[in-house]
């Protein structure tokens, strides 16, 4: 019996290589990829079905031989048959007229297997999550909110997943405001390079009422756009994974219009995930190399990504876009869940695999070398949004300039709890005047040599390596002042480049031409707070409404090199040749603090901060 089902798999993978051999023209990637027209190529109805099923028990056949060997180079070559077959799936899916179960296979994707599966919750919760923590990650969509002032972000109900909307929230700010034009496509057919479109270093304002005119369709476009984004970033920009549920067929029967969020909530109404093994039960996935694909795809399922799995689902498609062994791989520490004790926060890990594609835990430029062979992992590249927290200002750890600079003015802002955006609608925020581009020429050597984990201080051989870097050449009674100790303290150093002179390398000058800043930021807290401002109230008026908050907050940043000047309120001389966004102000209102003003300060140092109504909330 045994040789007999052998023989018949046999069988139909020979089925399947005859096909392969055979004269008709065929296709081994996806149009769109491989740059020839459809149209070259005719088959009927009845080829293109029987051609799936061969394929399709073909790639069956060959799981389960390779299964009953156990080899370690068996289980390599199964990974392998599997992304061949969601390949297959997604090109022939629009195609695959015929059988029922091919069309319900093709739709549903690929069942992960229970070690995988278990070593995926494994990976996210940890052997010890709580009941709690679980019901925090499964009850948490991905969804608009239904406010009219606040309609442009995305609401959070549970806390937990704020680190995952968060980062999702940036990159959608990042089409609406700076690449508006993307969205206003009827069709897409390759809907998002990863490089931006408009180079960020020419000046772009988007309008105040911005948010005002954005459709349901244009912030669905935009919430599509960005998660293929992320999930092609996850996955080194080659293919995009994503995970979907079982369930799926219980509620549709594979048309968009039958996917309804009414229908398929009513259907998550008893689904729980407490598991490796319920993971592998509910969960399918399918592998997409074709961006325009994914977009698709990722677009027919946004009601499951509302559902309240939502969050869930997107995490776990990064997770597999980037592969569980390279995720394991970035981290400092494989051993600790990614989903954080004891309350259930998404880690910084989460937070850099969507910012910049990789699961590191720490924000620090590039690796820092600990000796012996071991190393802890920073951020290696420019990133499209950046990030700043609140902890840098409490001196728990150092961001480097990749995230504090990147190619848009958006942030996610991280305190000791919870995650948030700050963004700006005008790229000029970030322009340098040539101070500002010397500082941070100097600024980013000096970290390169920082080995304190971010405490701000080098080693004398380091600190040469800087000077020779920068072309800084200080007097010899300052050199040996500064190196007296045997270590170079930033803060310190800073103030000798102050008094040296720029024909030397420093930073000072006398012409007095550093004006001072004045710009326009906006910060979203997605999770649902009390309006406290008196004219929200619920139809009672008994209680405050409950929304998500949106704050405008006016920036003034001094010169960095005169402070007495800003304190003053020194004018500018009429000969300035500052831009727009440097200018005086021989008035301000009194500043403003909030936890948020200092995460500005690590972006912009000594910076003072105005808003209207409460004080911006990043917890």
């Amino acid at each position: 019996m045994a040789d007999q089902e052998e023989e018949e798999l046999r069988m139909a993978m020979r089925m399947s290589m005859q096909q392969h051999e055979s004269p008709e023209p065929k296709r081994s990637k996806p149009w769109e990829n491989a740059g020839c027209p459809a149209e070259l190529v005719e088959e009927s109805p009845e080829v293109k079905s029987r051609k799936v099923q061969r394929e399709l028990m073909a790639a069956a056949a060959e799981r389960r031989m390779l299964a009953t060997r156990g080899s370690a180079a068996g289980q390599v070559a199964e990974k392998s048959v599997e992304k061949d077959l969601g390949d297959r799936a997604e090109e022939q899916k629009a195609t695959s007229m015929g059988d029922p179960e091919v069309e319900k296979n093709l739709r549903l994707g690929e069942q992960l297997s229970p070690e995988a599966a278990n070593q995926l919750f494994l990976m996210v919760f940890g052997n010890q999550v709580t009941r709690d923590i679980l019901a925090q990650w499964s009850n948490q969509g991905i969804r608009f909110s239904s406010d009219g002032e606040t309609s442009m972000g995305l609401v959070q109900h549970e806390g937990g997943p704020c680190g995952v909307l968060a980062a999702i929230q940036a990159i959608v700010l990042k089409y609406i405001i700076f690449l508006p034009e993307e969205l206003g496509k009827p069709t897409i057919n390759m809907p998002h390079n990863l490089v931006p479109r408009r180079s960020c270093k020419s000046e772009y304002v988007a309008p105040d009422d911005l948010f005002d005119s954005l459709t349901e369709d244009r912030k669905s476009r935009a919430l599509v756009s960005s998660m293929v984004e992320i999930l092609f970033l996850c996955g080194s920009n080659k293919r995009a994974v994503i995970a979907t549920l079982s369930i799926l067929d219980l509620t549709t029967d594979g048309t968009e219009d039958t996917l309804k969020d009414e229908g398929f909530a009513k259907a998550l109404q008893d689904l729980s995930i407490e598991s490796g093994s319920d993971l592998q039960n509910v969960l399918r996935v399918g592998t997409y190399t074709s961006q325009a694909s994914a977009f698709q795809r990722l677009e027919a399922m946004i009601p499951v990504f509302r559902s309240r799995m939502g969050a869930m689902l997107f995490l776990i498609s990064a997770l597999l876009s980037r592969g569980l062994d390279f995720i394991q791989a970035d981290r400092d520490d494989p051993s600790q869940s990614l989903v954080t004790a004891p309350f259930g926060h998404a880690s910084q890990e989460i937070v850099n695999l969507l910012l910049c594609g990789e699961a590191v835990a720490h924000v620090f430029d590039g690796r820092m070398d600990l000796g012996g062979g071991m190393f802890l992992k920073g951020i290696s590249t420019n990133v499209e949004v950046g990030f700043l927290t609140l902890l840098e200002s409490l001196n728990f750890c150092k961001v480097g300039q990749y995230l504090k600079c990147p190619k848009w003015p958006i942030w996610v802002i991280g305190s000791e709890s919870h995650y948030t955006v700050l963004f700006a609608l005008s790229t000029s925020v970030q322009d340098e005047n040539e101070f500002e581009g010397r500082e941070t020429q100097i600024r980013r050597a000096f970290d390169a040599q920082d080995q304190s984990g971010g405490g701000g201080f080098i080693s004398v051989e380091g600190f040469h390596q800087v000077l020779k870097e920068t072309c800084i050449n200080l007097p010899p009674e300052k050199l040996d002042h500064i190196c007296s100790s045997g270590f170079i303290v930033w803060s310190e150093f800073w103030q000798v480049l102050l008094d040296l002179d720029k024909s030397f390398g420093g930073l000072k000058d006398s012409t007095g031409l550093m004006g001072k800043k004045v710009f326009d930021l906006y910060h979203f807290n997605g999770i649902a707070k009390s309006d406290l401002n008196g004219c929200q109230t619920t139809p009672g008026g008994e209680t405050p409404l409950q929304r998500p908050r949106l704050t405008k907050l006016r920036v003034s940043v001094p010169p960095r090199w005169t402070p007495e000047e800003f304190l003053a309120d020194v004018k500018l001389p009429s000969d300035s040749s500052s831009k727009e966004t440097v200018v005086e102000v021989a008035k301000s209102e009194p500043p403003q603090h909030a936890p948020l003003v200092d995460c500005i300060r690590t972006r912009w140092a000594r910076a003072t901060c105005n808003w209207v109504g409460d004080p911006p909330s990043i917890v």
